[in-house]
């Protein structure tokens, strides 16, 4: 199954176009928390408070599968 993780908070949004296959929702709450975790590497000096972003898992269809938070996620 193919599935996208899109970037919110507020009225701010980082839309993923290309996704990544994976065999399952488990397989992709792990990619999730994988990205997640590359996020606080490589964004932590820049974005210095995470409160209110959160990783939503999606389907090709725009469903909802899972949503992380991060603030909890990266802190």
């Amino acid at each position: 199954m193919r599935c996208y993780f899109h970037l919110f908070k507020d009225y701010d949004e980082i839309l993923d176009d290309t996704g990544v296959e994976v065999s399952d929702l488990q397989a992709a709450k792990l990619q999730a928390q994988q990205a997640a975790d590359e996020l606080r590497y490589e964004l932590d000096r820049s974005i210095k408070d995470w409160s209110g972003w959160r990783l939503d898992i999606v389907c090709p269809e725009g469903s909802l599968l899972h949503s992380l938070s991060l603030e909890t996620t990266l802190h």
